[in-house]
């Protein structure tokens, strides 16, 4: 008996190395993606260019390009990327869905229609408005999510995961025909950001954009890391955490919020991308298991990768052109999305 207690011991002391294992793995990954980003676009800069400019070595021409242009544009795509990413983890968990995430329930649908109204009425110009715009995303994200709630809800038996889907497809089209209303009564360049925003263009790339972005990451993340216990145990059943002690209800509203915040600021310098927060959980659940204080790290770093890869692709696909994330994602999200819903049939 004792030898097959130590030998259970040693295999789950063996699983849990190789969890880390990719947990380092990701962090490698996203560090070289984070390389090749800097050293790609139209002005080429070779990896001995970049090294010495970031020394402070650079011409005038090689430090515009990298602090000016693409090292914003590199760490908002990996913020936005981590913070989709681990929102679309939560709402999957919270929900009991997982086919659900921001993009397709109309959370990011709502956050951008805040946004384009702001940036419509202000002229198509956020000037030195741009930290209030998570603000404002926050708001039109979370009116989204109530309106879903409650449409979904049904008492007595909670939220379906099914309704759930169609609830907030429905939105996410009534919020498309709103803004396509408003598209008509646009001027070229407000007409110009909101295509680029509905395709998810990181269109937000500058050090204000950063600046705006990164005070959400550095409270949300961490708060929605330390519930990955509570994750866990709502994943067990709603009578077995209120057995634990858990108040599943207020859980769950605090957990959907936070994902709703982390959704709407990254949305809001990002446009509506779609997809990362369902492809980079399911990635991530496949290679570390469900468990959420290993799981929510790795699908932040997963769709870290994710995003910045898109970004950097859409850049010297087409040069000199480019074309959106949000479209370089969808070619992937898209049959993946279809190949899980047929799965799950």
């Amino acid at each position: 008996m004792k030898e097959i207690l130590q030998k259970i011991e040693k295999e789950k002391k063996q699983m849990e190395f190789k969890k880390r294992m990719v947990l380092v793995i990701c962090a490698v990954l996203l560090c070289v993606s984070f390389i090749i980003s800097m050293n790609t676009g139209y002005s080429q800069l070779s990896p001995s260019d970049t090294l010495r400019t970031l020394f402070g070595g650079g011409t005038e021409k090689e430090n515009l390009v990298l602090f000016k242009f693409r090292l914003p544009r590199i760490v908002i795509s990996m913020l936005v990327g981590a913070g989709l990413a681990v929102a679309g983890c939560v709402i999957q968990s919270v929900s009991g869905n997982q086919l659900a995430e921001p993009g397709l329930l109309g959370i990011n649908a709502g956050a951008g229609l805040a946004v384009i109204l702001f940036v419509i009425s202000s002229g198509g110009s956020v000037g030195t408005s741009v930290f209030s715009l998570p603000f404002l995303a926050l708001l039109g994200a979370a009116g989204a999510a109530f309106v879903i709630y409650m449409l979904a809800y049904k008492r007595g038996q909670g939220i379906a995961p099914l309704r759930l889907i169609l609830t907030g497809v429905a939105v996410q089209a009534g919020i498309s025909a709103l803004t396509t209303v408003l598209v008509i009564r646009l001027d070229e360049k407000q007409f110009d950001f909101v295509a680029n925003w509905q395709a998810g263009s990181i269109w937000g790339s500058n050090w204000n954009f950063v600046l705006s972005l990164l005070p959400w990451m550095i409270i949300l993340l961490p708060i929605v890391f330390y519930k990955g216990k509570v994750l866990d145990v709502l994943n067990l059943g709603e009578d077995v955490a209120k057995g634990l002690g858990v108040s599943v209800e207020r859980e769950r509203g605090i957990l959907l919020m936070l994902s709703v915040a982390l959704a709407a600021s990254c949305v809001s310098v990002s446009g509506g991308i779609g997809f990362v927060g369902l492809i980079a959980p399911h990635l991530s659940k496949r290679l570390v298991g469900p468990r959420h204080s290993i799981l929510l790290p790795a699908s932040a770093m997963t769709g870290a990768v994710l995003v910045s890869a898109a970004d950097t692709l859409g850049r010297i696909i087409l040069q000199p052109a480019e074309l959106p994330t949000g479209i370089m994602i969808a070619v992937i999200g898209a049959p993946y999305f279809l190949y899980l819903l047929a799965k799950s049939r």
